[in-house]
Parts: C-alpha cells; sequence; structure tokens
C-alpha cells in the first residue's frame, strides 16, 4: 500500500499517466527507499565532492549495482505496458475477396504481433508535429512501397481520437515481432497497436470493440473500403467466421479441437490490396455472370470448409483450401510465385495449401497436421521463398 501511495504521488507529481511517468515514479520511489539506508554514505560523498562537478548527480546513478535494479525494473514496466498494445497477424484460410461481396470467411489469428508506443511531446514550438519511428521487420521494399498508406492510415486513427499533432506533438514507436508483408494483415495489425497504445497514453478505457472501430478507420488508409476482417482478426485474434454486412459485421469466434499447425510463406512481392481489389470489382462489373458462378462455387466451398474445421478433418480441410486456391487463380489474384510455392507445399506433405490475402504477390499457406509434416514443408518453402514462418492456430 506504501508503494502505491507512492507511486500515485508520482504520477500526480509528474502529471502523465503513461508509461514514461511510471518510469519516472519508480525512479523516484528507489530513492526514497534506499535514502534512509544509505544516509550516512551519502552525507560523506557529498561532503567529499561539495566542488566536484558530479555532486548533482543522482545517488542511483553512482551506485552499479541499484543502476542495474532500476533499468531492469524500467524494462519490466516498459515490456508489460508493450504488451498490452499487442495486435496479431492473420492468415486469411477462405475468403479472399469474396469477403467484400458480404459472404462469410474464415481466418486465423497468427501469434507474431506489432507493438505500439505513444509519447506525448512537450507543448512548445519545437515539439509539435508528428514522429514516427518505424522499428518492425518487414520483407524488402514493403514500408517504402506502404509508406504514403501508412501515413493515411496513422492520421485517420489520430483524427478518430480527436488527436491533432500540430497542437500537441506525438511520437509513435511500432516495434514487435510480425514481420511486415502483403498478406500478413501488417496494416491492420500496426492500426490496432496504435489504437491500443492511444488508449493507454490518454489514458482512455476503450472496448475490444472500440479498439476494433479505431483499427477500422486506420485501415481505410490502406484499404479504401476494407473488409474488416483483418482489424477483428487483429483485435480479437483466434480463428474467426467473418461477414462483413451493411451494418456492423458478424463473427463468431471458432472452438478449434486442436491446434492447427500452419506453414506461411512470403513471395517477396508487395501489392497494393487497393489495386488489387478494384481490379477484381472490375472484372465482376464487365462480367457479373462469371463472378456469380465463382461466387456460387465459393459459398458451398467456405461452408464445406467451416464444418471440416469443425471436426478437425485436416484431410477435408487440406482438400477444400486447394480449391480455394483454384478459385483464387480464377479470380486472376495469384501468380506463378504462388503457384510454385503452393505446388512445392504440396510435393513436401502439405495436405493443403493456398494463396492467402490479397494475392499477386504476397504470402501462401501449407495446412501441416503433424510436426514433422510443418517441419518438411517449412524445408522445401526455405529453398525456394525469401521469409518462410512456422505458426500454429487456437
Amino acid at each position: 500500500m506504501i508503494i502505491l501511495r507512492v507511486i500515485s504521488q508520482c504520477i500526480t507529481k509528474y502529471c502523465c499517466c503513461c508509461y514514461c511517468c511510471l518510469l519516472s515514479a519508480l525512479v523516484h520511489l528507489q530513492s526514497r527507499k534506499s535514502q534512509t539506508e544509505d544516509e550516512k554514505e551519502t552525507a560523506m560523498s557529498n561532503n567529499n565532492t561539495a566542488n566536484d562537478d558530479t555532486k548533482n548527480t543522482p545517488e542511483w546513478e553512482e551506485n552499479p549495482r541499484k543502476k542495474a535494479k532500476i533499468i531492469l525494473q524500467q524494462q519490466r514496466i516498459g515490456n508489460s505496458f508493450l504488451k498490452r498494445t499487442r495486435a496479431y497477424g492473420k492468415l486469411i484460410l477462405f475468403g479472399e475477396h469474396f469477403v467484400v461481396y458480404k459472404v462469410p470467411a474464415l481466418v486465423g489469428a497468427v501469434s507474431a504481433y506489432t507493438d505500439c508506443e505513444v509519447e506525448f511531446q512537450e507543448n512548445d514550438d519545437e515539439t509539435h508535429g508528428l514522429e514516427i519511428v518505424d522499428d518492425r521487420p518487414a520483407v524488402p521494399n514493403y514500408k517504402v512501397t506502404k509508406a504514403a498508406e501508412a501515413d493515411v492510415a496513422i492520421n485517420l486513427v489520430l483524427k478518430h481520437f480527436n488527436l491533432d499533432p500540430t497542437k500537441r506533438g506525438l511520437k509513435l514507436t511500432f516495434g514487435g515481432d510480425l514481420t511486415c508483408a502483403s498478406g500478413i494483415g501488417a496494416s491492420a495489425a500496426q492500426v490496432v497497436a496504435l489504437s491500443r497504445a492511444i488508449g493507454l497514453a490518454l489514458p482512455k478505457e476503450l472496448t475490444e470493440d472500440e479498439i476494433n472501430a479505431a483499427g477500422y478507420e486506420g485501415e481505410k488508409g490502406y484499404h479504401g473500403t476494407p473488409s474488416g476482417i483483418d482489424n477483428t482478426a487483429s483485435t480479437f485474434g483466434g480463428v474467426l467466421r467473418f461477414q462483413r454486412t451493411d451494418g456492423d459485421p458478424i463473427f463468431v469466434k471458432k472452438q478449434i479441437k486442436e491446434p492447427i499447425r500452419i506453414v506461411y510463406a512470403s513471395t517477396g512481392i508487395t501489392a497494393s490490396t487497393t489495386t488489387v481489389v478494384g481490379d477484381v470489382k472490375a472484372k465482376k462489373e464487365a462480367d457479373e455472370a462469371w463472378f456469380a458462378a465463382l461466387l456460387a462455387r465459393y459459398i458451398t466451398l467456405v461452408k464445406d470448409g467451416e464444418a471440416a474445421l469443425d471436426a478437425g478433418d485436416m484431410p477435408t480441410l487440406g482438400k477444400l483450401l486447394n480449391e480455394n486456391h483454384t478459385l483464387c487463380q480464377e479470380l486472376t489474384v495469384s501468380c506463378k510465385e504462388l503457384d510454385d510455392l503452393v505446388l512445392a507445399a504440396r510435393e513436401a506433405g502439405a495436405v493443403g495449401a493456398k494463396m492467402s490475402g490479397t494475392g499477386r504477390g504476397g504470402l501462401m499457406l501449407a495446412l501441416t497436421p503433424t510436426e514433422e509434416q510443418q517441419d518438411a514443408v517449412a524445408a522445401a518453402l526455405e529453398k525456394l521463398a525469401p521469409q518462410v514462418w512456422k505458426t500454429t492456430l487456437a
């Protein structure tokens, strides 16, 4: 209780409820705690160094052991705060592009995540504006290609929270272990992590639905009119059945009988979701009958896929993933690089493989029910793909 009161006093003193304030509070607490223990030693030190330039150096900085302890405390608090901002990547199992037209899709969140720190700057002329530090790992050229879209997306989230960097400066730092690549939902993870971090920094208590809504606003910067599937998976995690509607989306978290092992690999090609979705829309409008036939096949496919997922029937699920890839090829959203990786995964023992996400580059995934299959498929794909990952959906 004493510690909590002291921290509370420190937070009030430093006028901020963000992560930096808690770090300052801990430093203040450590100094108070050590004062009595080292009173005699400190007094002697002050007398001996009365005319020394280091006389104003905090005692905890002069003692290496105490300094190390403070740094560890700061790191623990920092890691705890960043953990609360985590937003996850995703892999679409069924429904690329079709999901835009208000039919169900199945999506799984991966364990890799993006996190974010939001710092409000002092209110003076030199610190007005927006500083962005992007420490996320990424495939080559991803950040350069997506830079303009990212700027729009970030500012849409700030606008959603009525934050104006021209009036109050902001520094945003993005990190985490999710490698940015087309198809993995990196854009959604970025804006959802930002939304969580803003809630902590203001501070403002946000529900998961409110965070998801803010993430959806940010996704408009990347995708124009997003389906909402990426930000929903990033916010809530797990394996979801998702369906867009005229109002709020409908989604249900699936109960998986056992973890689903997946290998996913990148072509190294960064695609624009807005461009590819626009091309599919143009093809649909040019030949409505062609698209309607594909959509009908997909509706049957996703229904059977969900049944196989619920039953834990991996062979059937794999077969249906293969069929979904065929539909993507017919939609013209696959490409040679994706097709080659899909074929290699199947030949290495995957029970099913398909492109995942935007297409025309980006990612593919392979269903590998056993650890041995997962390792074998990953090894085969590593010979062809610039980046390969293993994950488990649960």
